[in-house]
């Protein structure tokens, strides 16, 4: 999957809370300064060509909705930001949130029983 910018992926996250929506409704979501409309027309368009949004035409209008899901896209680029800077492990990313986050220790316990809870017990 693509790496969007981060102007397509503040486009993406609007669309997504969205599920569909035009080209001025992106527009009025959008925290300011906003883009003018023929840059996030084109942003949009971009999204298109790269396969995470599809369209609806209505005339000459045309209502965008998402084809990538957010769980999809977030699952794909925390892969790359593990495989990228924490050698491809999982628990060097742990261990960063651990160390650099100043996790509390409540949040610690929390990591501790999601890890108990969701990873399977070999026989």
């Amino acid at each position: 999957m693509e790496k969007l910018t981060n102007k397509e992926e503040e486009v993406m996250q609007i669309l997504w809370d969205m599920e569909k929506g035009f080209v001025k409704d992106v527009i009025e979501r959008m925290k300011k300064p906003k883009a003018p409309y023929t840059t996030i027309s084109s942003i949009i368009r971009i999204l298109e060509n790269k396969g995470f949004v599809g369209h609806k035409a209505y005339g000459n209008t045309h209502e965008y909705f998402t084809i990538i899901s957010k769980t999809d896209y977030r699952r794909a680029t925390f892969k790359n930001l593990v495989n990228k800077y924490f050698d491809n492990s999982v628990k060097n990313v742990v261990s960063f949130l651990i160390k650099e986050e100043k996790l509390s220790d409540s949040e610690i316990e929390e990591l501790y029983s999601l890890i108990k809870e969701n990873h399977p017990k070999k026989k």
